[in-house]
């Protein structure tokens, strides 16, 4: 056990380099690769978490499953990311993340794999669940990574650029991930991801860094002489921990939580969903269906990053004003899929608004916005607190959009018809609900 947890635990720090010109090389170096390996890593391996979305018409069309049984196993993955999210997030904050991160990503595949081979539900929950814990660990652990690397004015950047990763995931799942599916069936949609998710954690674990200290490098706020304000920088394990439950009495972390939760009730229901919605209300077939919820994706690519820039650049990091701004923009699109015009410019139009909108508040409500207001050396247990009410919220959508997809199915003559006015109701109602909250911490406190 010891030799273990010797294995996991953080790089120690060496002899602090003085050379300012070596200083310089490797912090460039090794910034360059850190977010290689936590932005296009993590999007290849997003797939792995999605792929159950582009399989469920043919495993419902099939009588493999029903849909009360996909959202009981879509929300296994949920609530077992959910807690893994809060703790592998304050984790996060005490490991040898090249390490760590590389090893769930490996495990994550390996699911997938596993995943071709089930049936029944009860193995498909078990082990969708178990395949939700380890990708729980991806999201806090890159940004513990973008902490140690990247300053305070430099991150909503670099945020924005790494949070391209969940579009990555999105568009290479819903365009190679449903090809799969259309030409050789459900199962290549598991492993195919599984096994590209083989591939992507042996070459995270060859470009990812620990702490810059185990290089004998400074701080990045020292490196970069960007501080919010003074504080004691001692990181002993106690002190962190401390802080860390610090963290859960600041009110302004539990609105958060929640505008980030009810957030999270729409992106998954379009990503769970979207597909199936698109199929049956709108008559488009499984390419056509992924390709525009890839065009969404792309949109998504230029919403983070578009984020990061304008909160950075234009609101001088301050991200409420770029959060209202971004949910207009998400909530305009949805209502143009669901009730505008039943024409293919039209739907492209209302994805595009939606991509750029919904990934620009993943950005701020999933992850930055915590950084931003709590201390950084505990950024991991930030992103679990936020994370576990976040996916708290993608599971009970899960369930209770199956419950209401199943409850608006007919079926007539052999002929499955749906309702999905109900379910509609629900995931718009959570973006706004969402956006009320995220608006009430306009002036909240931002910490070094």
């Amino acid at each position: 056990m010891a030799g273990i947890f010797n294995l996991f635990s953080p790089s120690p720090a060496t002899t602090p380099l003085t050379d300012k010109t070596e200083i310089d090389h490797l912090y460039k170096r090794h910034r360059l690769r850190v977010m290689l390996a936590i932005t296009l890593g993590y999007g290849i391996i997003y797939t792995c978490r999605l792929a159950l979305g582009l399989v469920k018409k043919p495993l419902i069309d099939n009588g493999i499953f029903t849909p009360d049984d996909l959202g009981l196993i879509g929300s296994a993955l949920f609530y077992a990311y959910a807690i893994g999210k809060l703790t592998n997030g304050f984790l996060a904050d005490h490991v040898n993340i090249k390490r760590v991160l590389a090893l769930f990503f490996l495990m994550t595949a390996l699911c997938n794999i596993a995943m071709g081979f089930v049936g029944t539900v009860g193995a498909a929950v078990l082990i969708w669940g178990l395949n939700g814990w380890f990708q729980s660990f991806g999201a806090p652990g890159s940004v513990v990574a973008m902490t140690h690397w990247f300053s305070n004015h430099e991150r909503g950047r670099m945020y924005g650029i790494w949070s391209t990763a969940h579009s990555i995931g999105e568009g290479l799942t819903f365009l190679v991930v449903g090809s799969l599916v259309a030409l050789l069936g459900w199962r290549a949609g598991f492993w195919g991801p599984g096994l590209i998710g083989l591939a992507v954690a042996l070459v995270s674990w060859r470009l990812l860094q620990d702490r810059p200290a185990s290089l004998g490098l400074p701080t990045v706020a020292d490196w970069k002489n960007d501080h919010y304000e003074t504080t004691n920088h001692k990181q002993d394990a106690a002190s962190v921990f401390r802080t860390q439950i610090a963290i859960l009495r600041l009110p302004a972390v539990w609105i958060l939580a929640l505008a980030s939760a009810t957030n999270y009730v729409t992106r998954y229901a379009i990503n769970s969903w979207g597909v199936l919605y698109l199929q049956e209300d709108r008559g488009l077939t499984l390419p056509e269906a992924g390709t525009l919820l890839m065009i969404s994706t792309l949109a998504g690519i230029a919403g983070a990053i578009a984020y990061g820039f304008v909160s950075d650049k234009f609101f001088n990091a301050k991200r409420p004003p770029a959060n209202l701004l971004f949910a207009l923009m998400e909530i305009a699109g949805l209502l143009l899929l669901f009730y505008g015009p039943d024409s293919m410019p039209v739907m492209v139009c209302a994805v595009l608004l939606f991509g750029l909108g919904m990934t620009g508040l993943v950005t701020a409500l999933g992850g930055l916005f915590a950084v931003d207001i709590c201390p950084k050396r505990v950024a991991g247990a930030a992103m679990g607190v936020i994370g576990v009410f976040s996916y708290i919220g993608a599971a009970v959508q899960e369930h209770v959009s199956g419950i209401l997809i199943n409850g608006g199915m007919t079926v007539a003559d052999g002929v499955r018809h749906y309702d999905f006015d109900a379910v509609i109701l629900f995931w718009i109602g959570s973006s706004v609900l969402s956006t009320l909250l995220a608006a009430s911490l306009w002036r909240t406190r931002l910490r070094d």
